[in-house]
């Protein structure tokens, strides 16, 4: 009997082993200063769906692990990644033991220090401020020189505006309706609250999204995923502003299933790098979630950041001679203080309620819901019946005299009063005129404030200020829903899917700041008469005052509705993913005003515009071995025109914008993927299309108006059916030369285009006021070929770093960067340019096909090359508590190049013989303006975690 018990125990035992199924693959993870185990580590098996995340103890598992030599990355926001050739043996468990994550001081550097730039040069209103922040959480080395290295000289990852990435938290999408593009300045300053992110390049798949062709970006703001602990940060930099201080505090989850995170930060600067650039930011997070269960959960987000930032100005060539790269025209001095007459003041707070749903072990859904509402405003002076206060005014300027041959009359005199004869023996004249204004501009090249308050207080006014002060104003109030699933439907097949919903209200007005000492402002435009010249024909002839609407007040609405399904396959050899989307987008503009001009279009609501778009997109990876991957993706979408351009004329009437259709958008890349445990490497070519896209900008302009005498037109320009073609090739290289050495190599080649000629349109109120259709039709926009303006086409990076097992670490890239093209006048390469109307159809004397080839010939922009040095340390500071603190420097463009950013044509003079004739002395009055990025800066930023 005793046999056969003890027989049975032993066969117990052994089926009881046999079911427990020991893990194939475990391991712990640790912090390397302070030996915490880490929570919430990601542990993945390259080319697989498998991926666990580590517990409380820093503990994770595998059941299972394919066959072969896998690969095993163990990542984690702010540690550098660890990457394992794993050699199991079947029915053994591997065990990795402890595993120690280093802190990577380079995230938190490259979160640091996401520039602002003045990216948009004709629309104030729109939001848009850093390329590169969509690329901050990156790991990949080509998107990590794409957004330190290159970021600065606003480089775009294949050519692409960030409309058509997406950046979301908690699932929820972040691009504003108005522009498409992100908002950063709602989020800025909380990068420790902002850390914990997830990015995908390109069209590849998203968990949360159907997304576009610039990638995703996913920031998780749940609290029980933060790590415990406190972080005090202390920042100084000569950027966009001088100094920032940041505090954080994460409680982790308690045993009531309570977490939440608080973080603060202020960033401050009576002037940036360019002249007159004050910046003033606070911002605030909370996040506090409640579990319940193991099955729901509950978290609540609420972000404030507000931002206050001077603007700089965009130079002609002529007045960067004159005062140099940081010279800003916006400013002047007040009371002994630098007062910036274009400030932009955005407070946008997000509220957001998020539920986690544990349906099953293999199926989760995520339910979010959010409301943003808040104000964005541009401060710009306004004058009536004044002179322009702006200093580079081009009447101000020398080469408004230049350009006039009869000012060139003055003789010029030795210092014995003798004539001074050229080679020829010809009498040398010269303009005095320009030399006046040059000495007047040399004293004088700051806006005058207190000239504008003498004029304001002259009694013949009566009172009323003939300068203020107002800001083009936004107040928009949105609401957004959406709802995730992600579900393991097998072994080999998962699904993601969501549905999303916005509804959108964006009141859009001017509002009066400052009277600057004047009593009141008139409400009316001064270059028109009559019923024309008033905003309000329901409140005709008004005196405004001080926190006063007025000039324009109107409403749009917005609803979108879109979804999407995706479903990844995993095998041995090939993985691929097939997903689909559709979209239902509406549109609507409501004026509060009865314009003077559009009376019988302006007021009230207009027709509401509809768009219904889909997407499908796919891709393939073959695993050739663990180490070696081919990755294929493609995507067809149709996408919505932006808010901004369906409107032609938003302010004034309720107009559509003809000729207005879908975007239809083509990507497709190709890669060669190598990762083991010293190399990663990314080879990929691709190429992207998209057609029928649109831009409106407005500007005045010469000779393009039909009207009897008029000769200069306020308009505003919309240009339709726009093909945009990027194609190109990026590689990504790091290499671990020895335990302490890393080297990286990465480059981008490729060629931005126009690849075919658009339609353009004007939209004149002049025309309107004077009862003609205020649409004019200028055929073809002659820009096939042209460059896409603003971006290197081209870009290089070598770096090498040196980290120290004593915690400190040193590092130095170069970068030269080329190919870059000046944004060229659209309504310039129309036959409005070479046609004399006069003529009955026949060109301008001299406009022959090589002359108008020339005189339009794209600007390319000189090539440069940036050096960077980058090094910091850190310490444990009590060995019983396990405290850090950490301090990191950089110098950025160590040897202070000078480079152009991005520029403009001016496209006042719209013909050929007055472009030739502003153009003739060399010095052009209406030349191109331009951009420049920042000379040799500093950051330096000092950190205690405890």
């Amino acid at each position: 009997m005793k046999k056969l018990v003890l027989s049975t125990l032993l066969v117990l035992q052994a089926v009881f082993v046999f079911a427990q199924q020991n893990p194939a693959l475990k391991g712990s993870v640790v912090d390397s200063k302070t030996q915490k185990p880490l929570q919430n580590v990601v542990a993945t098996i390259q080319s697989t769906n498998q991926s666990v995340v580590t517990d409380f103890e820093g503990n994770f598992s595998f059941k299972t692990l394919p066959s072969g030599k896998p690969v095993l990355f163990i990542s984690s926001t702010g540690y550098k990644t660890q990457t394992f050739a794993l050699e199991p043996t079947e029915g053994e468990t591997l065990d990795l033991g402890i595993i120690v994550l280093e802190e990577d001081i380079t995230t938190e550097l490259q979160l640091s220090l996401v520039t602002i730039t003045e990216n948009d040069l004709g629309d104030d209103n729109t939001g848009s401020e850093s390329t590169s922040g969509l690329l901050q959480a990156s790991r990949d080395t080509y998107q990590q020189a794409a957004a330190f290295n290159w970021g600065q000289a606003r480089f775009r990852i294949r050519g692409l505006d960030n409309q058509y990435g997406n950046t979301m938290i908690n699932g929820i999408s972040m691009n504003k309706i108005y522009d498409g593009r992100p908002q950063w300045s709602n989020w800025g300053g909380l990068n420790d609250a902002t850390r914990n992110q997830e990015f995908t390049m390109g069209s590849t798949p998203s968990d949360y999204t159907f997304g576009s062709i610039l990638g995703t970006q996913e920031i998780n703001t749940r609290a029980s995923f933060y790590r415990p602990g406190n972080r005090l940060t202390m920042s100084g930099t000569n950027t966009n502003y001088s100094w920032r201080a940041m505090a954080t505090h994460a409680s982790g989850l308690d045993k009531n299933g309570w977490a939440f995170v608080v973080s603060a930060s202020r960033r401050w600067a009576q002037e940036g790098y360019f002249d007159g650039t004050d910046y003033s930011a606070n911002s605030l997070f909370a996040s506090v979630e409640k579990k319940f269960n193991d099955k729901h959960s509950l978290n609540f987000t609420s972000i404030y950041a507000q931002n206050s930032r001077g603007k700089s100005s965009p130079n002609t060539q002529e007045v960067t001679d004159i005062m140099g790269v940081k010279y800003n025209s916006y400013w002047g001095w007040q009371d002994g203080q630098k007062r910036n007459s274009r400030d932009k003041d955005i407070a946008e707070p997000i509220n957001m309620l998020s539920h986690y749903w544990k349906i099953t072990e293999k199926t989760t859904l995520n339910t979010n819901v959010a409301y943003q509402t808040g104000t964005i405003g541009n401060t710009r002076i306004d004058f009536q019946n004044a002179n322009n206060p702006d200093p580079t005014y081009y009447r101000n300027l020398p080469s408004y005299f230049l350009n006039q041959p009869q000012l060139w009359n003055d003789p010029v005199t030795d210092a014995n009063g003798n004539p001074v004869l050229d080679g020829n023996g010809n009498q040398v004249y010269q303009n005095q005129d320009a030399i006046n204004a040059l000495s007047y501009f040399k004293a004088n090249p700051q806006i005058n404030w207190n000239a504008m308050y003498i004029a304001n207080q002259n009694s013949s006014n009566g009172g009323r200020s003939v300068y203020a002060l107002y800001e083009d104003r936004t107040d928009d109030s949105q609401w957004s829903a959406n709802s995730i699933i992600n579900s393991s439907l097998s072994d080999n097949i998962s699904l993601n899917g969501g549905v999303n919903f916005k509804r959108l209200k964006s009141h859009n007005h001017q509002n009066l700041l400052d009277l600057m000492g004047g009593e009141y402002f008139s409400d009316i435009d001064p270059f028109y008469t009559g019923n024309n010249a008033q905003s309000d024909l329901n409140n005709p002839n008004r005196q405004v005052r001080e926190g006063d609407t007025y000039g324009y007040n109107y409403n749009l609405f917005a609803t979108i509705l879109d979804g999407f399904t995706q479903f990844k396959f995993n095998y041995n050899k090939f993985d691929f993913y097939l997903a689909q989307s559709f979209s239902r987008t509406e549109y609507q503009r409501e004026g509060l005003y009865r314009n003077g001009i559009y009376a019988d279009n302006s007021y009230g609501k207009g027709n509401k515009v509809t768009y219904e778009n889909f997407g499908f997109k796919g891709g393939l990876t073959y695993k050739i071995n663990g180490r070696h991957l081919l990755d294929f993706n493609g995507l067809y979408m149709t996408k919505a025109p932006i808010m901004r351009n369906v409107f032609s004329n938003a302010r004034l009437n309720n107009n559509i914008t003809p000729n207005l259709t879908n975007e239809d958008i083509i990507a497709a890349d190709a890669s060669y993927i190598i990762r083991t445990p010293n190399l990663k490497a990314r080879l990929t070519g691709f190429y992207n299309k998209i057609s029928n896209s649109s831009e409106i900008s407005f500007f005045y302009a010469e000779s393009i108006g039909d009207v009897s005498g008029d000769e200069d037109s306020f308009v505003s320009e919309i240009v339709t059916g726009l093909d945009k073609q990027s194609i190109g090739a990026e590689l990504g290289l790091e290499y671990q030369l020895t335990s302490t050495i890393k080297a990286t190599a990465s480059a981008s080649y490729g060629q931005y285009i126009y690849s075919d000629n658009a339609k353009l349109v004007t939209n004149d109120d002049g025309r309107a006021a004077n009862g003609l259709n205020p649409l004019k039709d200028f055929g073809t926009v002659y820009i096939k070929d042209y460059r896409q303006p603003g971006v290197p086409q081209q870009a290089y990076s070598f770096g090498l770093e040196y980290r120290d097992p004593h915690y400190w670490w040193i590092g130095a890239n170069v970068n030269h960067l080329s190919d870059s093209y000046i944004d060229v006048s659209s309504i310039l390469r129309t036959d409005n340019f070479v046609i004399d109307p006069n003529t009955g159809g026949y060109s301008f004397p001299g406009a022959t096909e090589p002359n108008v080839r020339n005189i339009l010939k794209q600007e390319k922009f000189d090539g440069f090359t940036l050096v960077n040095v980058v090094g910091g340390k850190s310490w444990r500071i009590s060995s019983k508590n396990r405290n850090t603190f950490g301090f990191f420097a950089s110098i950025n463009n160590i040897f202070d190049v000078t480079y152009k950013t991005g520029g403009f044509e001016q496209s006042r003079k719209a013909t050929y013989p007055d472009l030739v004739a502003d153009q003739a002395n060399g010095i052009p009055s209406f030349g191109s303006k331009y951009f420049y990025g920042y000379g040799r800066t500093f950051f330096v930023n000092c950190y205690i975690n405890f």
